[in-house]
């Protein structure tokens, strides 16, 4: 049985961490360091975007699939900076390398923040060095890189499990995340922004990846916050085998626990998208394939108009089935069954296509399940078995107006 613990990345067997000020932000802990004492099988999900930051286009070109390191920094995404960009997220690795006498192959990269700024070297350099003097495990540690992501996130998201495998080893797993807007994944394993670092002291062999894709498919690929997918997003599964477990990669212990993890990790994501006030959940059952549950889900959770019937509790499910008809998925609105859930209620709003109520009390019935912080839209296709979820959020005043005054 998975368990949920306090903690994060560092909870682990062998892994480190530390998060510090470099300068690059005026106040805030803007990089963060995370290291392997042995190196540790790497499983990355790196951006589909055709705009590629810098950190993305060297990991993809020029790392092993043995990290040692992964260096973070926010404040900058050093993306739209050309061969110069480049040139400085090769640097990074490179300082990172010579701090913990490592390969630059063996050390993962990634940035945040504002696009088309050049990094300051001199600053990051400095915080490299001081993060690789100040790595630890523990709570605190765990604490300080989760931070040191941020960007326009308001929590931190982290998380920690426990599961014992059928070989009888105890493993853990933990991940920090950071992302708030310019949300919506698209992470392929071979191929304001998402970044996450998940460590387990599993043993995985490289066959993992396949697997790896189906979890990211189903969790972090569903989140949006805003429809836009970063020009940064990365996700680095490290397993460095300190358990000494068999090979966990079909474990299904193992893989429960991971997608338990990542699961909440995308809910984090979703509540705390910019300005949010409420979490959407949304359910597609009853798909002829999945692919086609994942294009409703995704169509709902991306319309703002939605999106902002969520914010204002109003109970226009209209839209909601016009976001679905949208989507390309197939379905037979005969057969198409609604249901909105919030809180202790559920209600029902289509049957076979068709309103359940149309009288006015009965509307506002619908708006108080609408009036809470986590708002689930139940959509059954009703033409097959497959199912996908994903999560999102309400879209607010305060989304725009972040996102105005962001690069001012």
């Amino acid at each position: 049985m998975v368990e949920i613990i306090e903690g994060g990345v560092t909870t682990p067997q062998g892994f480190k961490a530390a998060g510090v000020h470099s300068g690059v932000k005026y106040r805030a802990l803007d990089l963060g360091l995370l290291y392997s004492e042995v190196p540790a099988s790497a499983f990355v999900g790196y951006t589909s975007n055709a705009v590629k930051a810098a950190p993305v286009q060297v990991m993809m070109k020029e790392n092993s699939e043995k990290l040692s390191a992964v260096v973070v920094n926010s404040g900058n995404a050093n993306a739209l900076t050309g061969r110069r960009g480049i040139e400085d997220a090769q640097a990074m690795k490179q300082a990172v390398a010579a701090e913990l006498d490592v390969g630059p192959a063996a050390v993962g990269v990634m940035s945040t923040g504002l696009i088309g700024r050049f990094m300051d070297m001199h600053k990051v350099r400095y915080g490299i060095s001081r993060a690789a003097r100040e790595l630890n495990s523990g709570r605190e540690a765990d604490g300080l890189l989760a931070e040191a992501i941020m960007t326009t996130d308001t929590i931190k998201k982290e998380c920690a499990v426990r599961v014992r495998l059928a070989d009888g080893t105890l493993v853990y797993v933990g991940a920090i995340s950071k992302g708030s807007g310019m949300i919506s994944p698209h992470l392929k394993v071979l191929h304001g922004t998402t970044l996450t670092l998940v460590t387990t002291d599993a043993t995985l062999s490289p066959a993992f990846r396949e697997a790896w894709q189906g979890i990211l498919d189903d969790t972090m690929n569903m989140v949006s916050v805003d429809g836009d997918q970063s020009t940064n997003d990365t996700c680095i599964l490290l397993a460095n085998g300190l358990a000494k477990s068999k090979p966990a990669d079909k474990d299904p212990a193992f893989v429960e626990a991971l997608e338990l993890v990542m699961t909440k990790i995308a809910k984090t994501i979703a509540i705390d998208g910019e300005g949010a006030t409420k979490l959407i959940e949304v359910q597609v059952t009853g798909a002829e394939t999945k692919d086609d549950a994942r294009l409703a889900v995704k169509q709902i959770i991306n319309s703002p108009l939605v999106k902002s019937a969520i914010f204002g509790s109003d109970p226009n499910y209209g839209r909601i089935m016009m976001a679905l008809g949208n989507s390309g998925c197939k379905f037979n609105l005969d057969e198409v069954h609604l249901t909105i859930k919030g809180g202790d209620m559920e209600v029902p709003i289509l049957d076979s296509g068709a309103p359940v109520f149309q009288e006015e009390r009965s509307v506002e019935v619908v708006r108080m399940a609408m009036d809470n912080k986590e708002v689930i839209i139940a959509v059954d296709l009703g033409i097959g078995k497959e199912s996908a979820t994903g999560w999102g959020c309400d879209l607010t005043y305060d989304y725009v107006r972040i996102n105005a005054e962001y690069a001012s």
